[in-house]
């Protein structure tokens, strides 16, 4: 790529104000195609080369206004990771899992590379390309989060850098961290599928369940014939899958390290949910939670014999009580709490092999303390966090003591469309890669193995919901690992 001849000056200039990678949002979906075709093409490129984006995160008004400033043979980095549009693009549809790609800074000492200091669409904004302007920028915007910034201050936030046409792979610093393999020259690839990694103690993954405690979990259900508040049968179901989870750790006389299991009740306020020794704690082991069961309960439960069906008593593991004591339903508290984990768990695990973390949020109403808008950019944020093997899957499960029209894993927005709440559950909730299809057409009755559902519910009953705990805990592990 040929340089600006004091190309290094500008590389200078961004490395002193702290910018040591750029970043371009993109789909899971595209990666193949970026790599087939040996790296980043602009959206006009692409198009005349007649490359085919699966997910484009552009769209027809976007495009005609970088016609009408020259801008379509560019493609557009940003300074920071989290740019708004990503999320923008997120709510229309366009984009489902995205990736960042990280660039190398050297990109901006090309001869035709441009930037300009703000969004585009804002006045005043400029296509620039002296070294003198480009000190000017606010790089210490970058260093905030764009939610905390002030109105006036946002539009700086989208700074963008504007490469001419074509950003070869070698200067995508991350992308043989996706689980491709990277060949010499194109069209060679070996192709990795999303969803697919062993779970390991070396690469494990991790499971985080967000239960309502709040006052409306006090109405009465039933699970198991047994009549209970739905907090109790909330505990009692949750309790059942974290102790399944133990189960297939234990191999002979240990128990493995496959992933890290967190509990947060929330309801005014949000807390870790766990009691007892591990009171307190976030994410815990599966050893852990061997040694340090809260206590244990004897229940009823219909068990199948060669007699038939017959009630017994069972013995069961306990380690989080129910409660239904919050005033109100703060899932904004409870999704930002789980944002503070998993930053903290990707910080070991984010270019590793890992199956991704899900998150199973169980509800039995609508959310309250905050906008819609809030809750859908969070619920965004934590499905824009990922692994090597694939973005965080985020499950909503709506459940009932009545007996109701129930959603379960639509395919479709039309399938939820005429029930506002179950519209927002749908915007709030990942796309799910199609490992999940033949557990979900058992409940489904889905004839389409190639269709790809989306990870919520609304009105289900404990049977299903227990059906629904079992599809977000899959637990593909290596049995020598």
């Amino acid at each position: 790529m040929n340089k600006k001849t004091n190309w290094q000056e500008y590389v200078n200039t961004l490395k002193q104000n702290g910018v040591h990678k750029l970043y371009h949002f993109t789909d899971r979906e595209n990666l193949k195609s970026i790599i087939d075709n040996g790296g980043l093409y602009s959206w006009a490129d692409c198009r005349d080369k007649g490359i085919t984006i699966p997910k484009p995160g552009g769209n027809d008004i976007s495009h005609l206004l970088d016609e009408r400033s020259g801008l379509e043979y560019y493609t557009r980095l940003s300074f920071v990771p989290d740019h708004p549009m990503k999320y923008v693009a997120m709510n229309d549809g366009r984009i489902s899992n995205p990736v960042v790609l990280e660039i190398d800074v050297e990109v901006m000492g090309w001869e035709n590379s441009k930037f300009v200091d703000r969004n585009m669409t804002k006045n005043g904004a400029v296509v620039q390309s002296d070294l003198c302007d480009l000190s000017k920028l606010h790089f210490n915007i970058f260093k905030q989060r764009y939610f905390d910034l002030d109105d006036d201050e946002r539009m700086y936030y989208q700074a963008e850098v504007l490469v001419k046409n074509f950003i070869p792979l070698q200067y995508i610093t991350n992308i043989g961290n996706f689980g491709y393999k990277i060949p010499t020259s194109p069209r060679q690839m070996i192709s990795k599928v999303p969803y697919t990694a062993q779970i390991t103690r070396n690469t494990p993954t991790a499971f985080i369940f967000m239960i309502d405690q709040s006052v409306s979990m006090k109405a009465r259900t039933t699970l198991y014939g047994e009549e209970m508040t739905l907090s109790e049968a909330v505990a009692r179901i949750v309790n059942n899958q974290i102790n399944e989870l133990v189960l297939r750790c234990i191999k002979s006389t240990e128990v493995r390290h496959y992933y890290d299991i967190a509990v947060i009740g929330y309801g005014h306020e949000v807390h870790s949910a766990w009691d007892g020794e591990l009171g307190g704690r976030d994410f815990v082991s599966p050893q852990e939670l061997k040694e340090h069961p809260f206590k244990k309960i004897t229940v009823r439960e219909e068990k199948r014999t060669r007699r038939g069906i017959v009630e017994k008593e069972v013995e069961k593991v306990q380690w989080i009580e129910p409660r239904h004591d919050g005033r109100w339903t703060y899932v904004h508290k409870a999704f930002g709490r789980a944002k503070e984990l998993l930053d903290k768990w990707m910080e070991l695990h984010h270019e590793q092999d890992c199956y991704p973390p899900t998150i199973i949020n169980i509800t039995d109403g609508v959310f309250n303390g905050t906008t819609r808008e809030n809750i859908l950019q969070q619920a965004n944020e934590l499905k824009s966090m990922f692994t090597n093997d694939g973005n965080v899957l985020l499950f909503n499960i709506h459940i009932t003591p009545n007996s109701g029209v129930s959603i379960t894993f639509p395919v479709a927005k039309n399938e939820v469309e005429s029930n506002q709440y179950a519209t927002l559950l749908l915007e709030l909730s990942s796309l799910l890669p199609s490992r999940y299809n033949d557990p979900i057409s058992a409940i489904r009755n889905d004839a389409d193995k190639s269709v790809r559902h989306v990870a919520m519910a609304v009105n289900s009953d404990m049977s299903t919901l227990i059906q629904l705990m079992d599809i977000g805990t899959p637990t593909n592990i290596s049995q020598n690992q």
